[in-house]
Formats: structure tokens, C-alpha cells, sequence
């Protein structure tokens, strides 16, 4: 990821203040830079790296929202906001199925803290900000192309997600702000769609609805108060019309079950998945973490099954530590 200092959206690009009925500025304020660093044996660290960067949105006097994978086993967090004050973070929660992750800093930031909105209003060709840390240069004018169901695989599904376009270069735990002026969803992915007889590439963003109802538990508990969903380890894409293993999590539940990468799934307990989130929804329809979840599978043209006793992914990350 480029440092902040070395690169700025053109000026016809970036959201300009009297196209918009709130305080830009304001809005913008609320995004600070994140930068995390990952012990060199933590699980993810081989997949996401040891240090990563992203950015936060201040939504509270002492609360940071970002995006999950940013802060996933981190064991030291610097907040950084548009004025440059610095303050060090911890880990409060993180939810798997939405991907949030929630930090506390651990020193005064100094922001006013947006109003969180919602996604549901917004409309697809709308024109929306979605800001990165660093203020109006790092602020992108884009427009909100779809709004549909995601899977990532990765075993996660949204069954509405938030796609905009231009795409932002440091998406990760960006703001999309509404025209309302408040947060309205979280800064995902950046993803390449096919677009009639083109390709458009974008961003995508998970919506700020689906932290209400959980956000009272992650700040008490740490976790959403849900039961944990089993988990394979098993990094599923579609390829064609199948649905094939791209990837193992080492030492994951596929991977000691005998799973093997382009494995292609053909069945999940003996129902034939329609998609990867119906793939995804059929295995953790089969009970809480421990179920067996039995896959057909073909290989080098054969066809076999493979057992998985499922597992709680969060068995297998470290915990943050605390201050």
C-alpha cells in the first residue's frame, strides 16, 4: 500500500464540498489511518501478512470500526487521524460473519465521531463519498453500482452487499458516507464485475445495518453473542459451472480430512450447491462447530467423499493481547 503522503486523487475526482448537504470535511475527519502488526506465528499471518494498513472510522468518543482481517490477531494497532494526532489501539471484537472489528484507542484522538446511518436507502446509481484517511485527497466521488448478494471464499456471505465504482485504491476499512452525510457501510474488497460487455473495477463494502444489532454484544463480550459457524478451511471459487478448492488453511479441518486443492465439490451432504453461498449456507445448515459435514468430490476424474469434522475458526487465532 502506498504511504499517504505519496499519492492524491485528481481534483476532478474527489467530492467536492458544495456538491453535498453536510460538512465534508467533517465527515472525512471521522477516517483515520490503521496499521496493525501480526506475530509471525499467528494463522493468518502467512495469508494477510505481518503488517497491514487500512483505515478506521471513528463512531464513538473511544471506538474505532474497521474492517476485520486488518486487526485479526494483531498484537500492536497505531490509529492516526487527519490532524495527525497518534494513538496506540487494542482489539475489542471481532465478528466473523460480518467481518467488523472493533479497536479502542488507547489515547484521545481528538474526533467528533460520525452518525452512523444506513445502507438500505441508498439506491443503485446513486453518487456517494467513500473516503479513505487523509482528507479530501484520499476522498473519492464514486457511485454505487450494485447492490446484491456476496461470497467470498474465504466462507463468508453477504446477502446484500454495497458496490461502487471508481475503485479505491485503500479500501480496506474505508468510509462509504451517504449523500445524508452519515456512514452508511465499511470498505471490504476491491473486486473486478462484469458490466455488460465489459469489465468494471470497484470496490466492495459491507453495510452499516448489520452492526446495530450486534454491536452491544461485541463491545461486552467481544464477539457477536451468536454461536460460532463451522468452519472448513477451505478456500472454494467458482471455476465455470463448479465450484472448485483453491486453497487449504493448514492444519484446517479440510485439510486433515483429506481435502485436496482442485478438489471440485460436487455435493454437500448429498445436495448438489448451486452457487458458493448456497455452498457456504448448505454446510453450516448441518449444525453448530463439530458437525461432519460429508463432501462429494471429484478428482483427477474420479469421484469420492471426504469427511470434515468442522471446526470454531476462532480456536485457531491468537488472541489480542490486553493493556
Amino acid at each position: 500500500m502506498a504511504e499517504q503522503k505519496d499519492w492524491a486523487f485528481p481534483a476532478e475526482m474527489r467530492p467536492r464540498p458544495e456538491d453535498w448537504r453536510f460538512d465534508l470535511d467533517h465527515a472525512l475527519d471521522a477516517v483515520v489511518l490503521l496499521r496493525a502488526e501480526i506475530p509471525e506465528d499467528a494463522f493468518t499471518a502467512s495469508i494477510l501478512g505481518t503488517e497491514r494498513a487500512g483505515n478506521g472510522v471513528v463512531i464513538g468518543e473511544n471506538l474505532v470500526l474497521t474492517i476485520g482481517y486488518l486487526i485479526t490477531e494483531a498484537s500492536v494497532i497505531w490509529l492516526t487521524t487527519n490532524k495527525g494526532a497518534v494513538a496506540g489501539g487494542t482489539v475489542l471484537a471481532y465478528d466473523q460473519a460480518t467481518g467488523f472489528g472493533l479497536v479502542q484507542p488507547l489515547g484521545k484522538l481528538g474526533v467528533k465521531p460520525i452518525e452512523r446511518g444506513s445502507a438500505g436507502p441508498i439506491r443503485v446509481g446513486e453518487n456517494v463519498v467513500l473516503a479513505g484517511h487523509g482528507g479530501r485527497a484520499h476522498a473519492l466521488k464514486a457511485t454505487v453500482f450494485a447492490k446484491r448478494e456476496f461470497a467470498g471464499y474465504w466462507e463468508y456471505v453477504l446477502d446484500e452487499a454495497l458496490f461502487t465504482a471508481p475503485a479505491h485504491p485503500q479500501w480496506g476499512g474505508s468510509a462509504l458516507i451517504g449523500p445524508d452525510g452519515r456512514l452508511a457501510a465499511i470498505g471490504s474488497l476491491l473486486v473486478q464485475e462484469k458490466i455488460d460487455a465489459g469489465t468494471i473495477q470497484g470496490n466492495m463494502l459491507v453495510p452499516i445495518d448489520l452492526l446495530e444489532p450486534i454491536l452491544d454484544t461485541m463491545l461486552k463480550a467481544g464477539r457477536a453473542g451468536r454461536p460460532s459457524r463451522p468452519w472448513l478451511g477451505m478456500y472454494t471459487t467458482d471455476a465455470g459451472e463448479r465450484l472448485v478448492i483453491a486453497g487449504l488453511a493448514p492444519g484446517g479441518p479440510a485439510e486433515r480430512a483429506g481435502a485436496k486443492v482442485g478438489d471440485a465439490v460436487l455435493e454437500v451432504a448429498g445436495q448438489k450447491p448451486r452457487s458458493l453461498a448456497d455452498l457456504w449456507r448448505k454446510v453450516w445448515d448441518l449444525g453448530p462447530c463439530g458437525a461432519v459435514v460429508s463432501l462429494k468430490v471429484s478428482r483427477n476424474g474420479k469421484t469420492s467423499e471426504v469427511r470434515i469434522t468442522s471446526a470454531d475458526r476462532n480456536d485457531f487465532l491468537k488472541k489480542p493481547h490486553l493493556h
